[in-house]
């Protein structure tokens, strides 16, 4: 059993206010547990501690070993309950991290993932370094953690199906223009992976920005299990989905096995399929040389536009190497 929150969105500009959402945040731990005593995992939306003003200011961020951290692990204990939870992460040497922690209900962290695809050119955040992982979740379901923006690039919920994930979690802050993109895309990352998908939004407006909610758990057929359609701030959106009949369909499907067939393609005319990788662009950037043919005619290709300067530290460089 999951369950979304569609958490308000906070302002937050000083340690007070992050240490004031963190007890909102622990708050809403116990909220869940009390609103469904079978709920497996509880997850919180990007920028849950945060919000969306964009903020650098070392001041108020995060470690993975700081004191906000310790409260999500508390909490999870208290409440004997998984948790899914946001943090932006400092960084020494490098802007921060958009990170994306899963406690379980021993206070454990057992998955940390920071966010591959920031968007930009919006955020600021460092490109992730940690790969996609995967984890055993609650009642042996394998889990993949994603965040926001990653989800409009199909690449990355394949990596987490081909990767073994049942099912797909993504956090994410966005606003309404995008309410239909977001849905689309998370019923084809379902079906085409043949996953389940629990993805949620922050809710409400912080006098600035006005977040969706948008809580949707999709099966992995595509279909809409549950979702979260009025935007009401901390309204928890909650569903039973069945990773056995994901691994049941990934077994026996044929037709619209579309993960297994994009690895064997034409079984049917040749044995096994054809199994060589016939897609320029995943030759290219293997190679490090991936350039669309309109490339020089992009216009947004830094920060700038939003406020941002334009970076000169290269991909893996610190800011003191980058001086140097």
């Amino acid at each position: 059993m999951i369950g979304l929150v569609q958490l308000q969105l906070p302002t937050v500009v000083t340690p007070e206010d992050l240490a004031r959402q963190t007890q909102v945040i622990v708050e809403m731990v116990a909220k869940a547990r009390r609103n469904l005593g079978t709920m497996d995992l509880v997850v919180f939306p990007e920028y849950a501690l945060h919000g969306l003003s964009m903020d650098i200011n070392p001041a108020i961020m995060c470690r993975v070993d700081g004191p906000e951290v310790t409260a999500f692990k508390q909490a999870c204990v208290d409440n004997r309950i998984w948790g899914c939870f946001s943090i932006m992460e400092l960084n020494p040497g490098g802007m921060p991290y958009n990170t994306g922690l899963i406690i379980d209900d021993e206070g454990e962290i057992r998955l940390n993932y920071r966010k591959l695809h920031p968007w930009v050119p919006v955020e600021p955040w460092e490109p992730g370094d940690l790969g996609v992982p995967v984890i055993e979740g609650p009642r042996g379901a394998k889990i993949a953690l994603i965040i926001c923006h990653d989800g409009m690039f199909p690449e990355m919920a394949r990596e987490c199906a081909y990767k073994g994930a049942e099912i797909m979690i993504r956090t994410a802050g966005y606003t309404a223009p995008i309410r239909q993109s977001w849905r689309f895309t998370n019923q084809a990352n379902s079906f085409q992976n043949l996953m389940v998908t629990a993805n949620v939004c922050m809710c409400g407006s912080d006098g600035s920005f006005d977040s969706m909610g948008e809580g949707m758990i999709v099966n992995f057929d595509g279909t809409v299990i549950a979702h979260g359609e009025t935007g009401r701030p901390n309204e928890i959106i909650t569903a039973e989905v069945r990773p056995d009949l994901v691994r049941e369909a990934r077994v026996n499907w044929g037709v619209e096995n579309n993960i297994y067939q994009l690895g064997h393609r034409a079984y049917t005319a040749v044995k096994g399929g054809a199994q060589d990788c016939p897609y320029t662009f995943m030759h290219d950037m293997v190679a490090g040389k991936y350039r669309l043919p309109w490339e020089d005619e992009v216009k947004v290709t830094d920060g700038t536009s939003c406020g941002f300067p334009a970076p000169t530290r290269l991909y893996g460089e610190r800011f003191k190497d980058a001086a140097e």
